[in-house]
């Protein structure tokens, strides 16, 4: 059966059943620039992708029959020499004229930059178990191979079951069009459509799905809190933690804090207590933008930090604060323990 050779085509057909309306084509050229794809035909109706998989199947505009003659490349364009702009014309002493040319600045050498490091490749596999429906195009890049049967195209070492593919992606740079895995490079994009793949394997009707692993990245949360004479108040502000997951643990003189973020996200940390609390009288509760601890003091007086620290605070006293919709705002009557109260006597 011969092939379709239109724009965003590319279907087997029959001349038996080609009719007027059997090609969805697009009749304008595709157009390339700053990384985006579209086709001229149809920019104004088509949002431009940014992967050209994508760009593949934007759906034509124009609706005809099929054709297999090849389509028309337009002639290039005759470049006119610039010789003739870059003429000095200069007069000598007897009256003849002298015709120059003048000499192009070179521009200096450029470093000598090492090529970047491409990743490995990663390769999609055909999925055995999922059946596939007569006529789907194999997935790889620049096969178009139409699924017949699992005998024909995907069990056994038939000819038929040979894929003859790009494993990378396409480039288009200042015209030129080719494949990241070999060396072609055409100006014609008809043209870049025919490169004929440079790497055999297995046909893909239907990827398996991968499961990427992925690596649990440490991160540090906000810690907040206030007191009253009875209890502390810690805030730690994790978005959409993850209940089931996630433990706090309320020890006499410390917490244990593991808390699952979104994604591989996690934050862990311990604090050692400036005081000691009751284990059994603390609570804690997890929000959608937080996690409230709420811990019991063993006695009534004032700590200076939440956290124990070895350090000379100095003369610093805080007061107590309450809990209120704005914020936390100073208590009334400060609580001190026996030590400080015989000073402030």
């Amino acid at each position: 059966m011969p092939r379709c050779t239109r724009k965003g085509c590319g279907q087997d057909f029959d001349l038996a059943t080609n009719d007027p309306s059997s090609c969805t084509y697009h009749s304008g050229a595709p157009v390339f620039h700053e990384g985006l794809k579209s086709w001229s035909c149809c920019s104004d109706v088509n949002k431009p992708a940014l992967d050209f998989d994508e760009f593949m199947k934007v759906p034509g505009c124009t609706v005809s029959s099929h054709t297999d003659k090849a389509p028309k490349v337009p002639a290039p364009a005759i470049k006119t020499s610039s010789i003739a702009s870059n003429l000095i014309v200069k007069e000598a002493k007897d009256g003849a004229e002298v015709y120059s040319t003048s000499t192009p600045k070179l521009a200096p050498p450029k470093p000598s930059i090492p090529p970047p490091v491409e990743a490995p490749v990663v390769e999609d596999e055909d999925d055995l178990d999922v059946p596939v429906s007569p006529g789907a195009v194999c997935t790889r890049r620049s096969c178009g191979t139409a699924f017949v049967s699992d005998e024909v195209n995907r069990i056994g070492d038939g000819d038929e079951t040979v894929c003859t593919y790009h494993p990378a992606v396409p480039i288009f740079h200042e015209g030129s069009k080719g494949y990241m895995c070999c060396k072609r490079r055409v100006l014609e994009f008809d043209e870049f459509l025919k490169i004929e793949g440079c790497k055999k394997g297995r046909h893909v009707f239907a990827p398996k799905q991968r499961t990427e692993l992925q690596v649990e990245q440490f991160t540090d949360c906000r810690v907040d809190h206030y007191q009253t004479p009875k209890e502390v108040h810690i805030s730690v502000f994790a978005k959409q933690v993850d209940k089931e997951k996630s433990t706090v643990a309320i020890e006499d003189n410390q917490i244990h804090l593991d808390l699952y973020l979104p994604g591989p996200k996690r934050f862990r940390r311990t604090i050692i207590l400036f005081g000691p609390v009751n284990p059994d009288g603390s609570s804690y509760k997890f929000y959608n933008t937080k996690v409230e601890v709420v811990l019991k003091k063993l006695d009534t007086r004032s700590w200076t930090l939440l956290e124990k620290t070895t350090r000379d605070l100095g003369n610093i006293s805080l007061t107590f604060g309450v809990g209120g919709r704005t914020g936390t705002i100073g208590g009334k009557d400060l609580v001190l323990d026996e030590q400080n109260t015989n000073r402030v006597d």
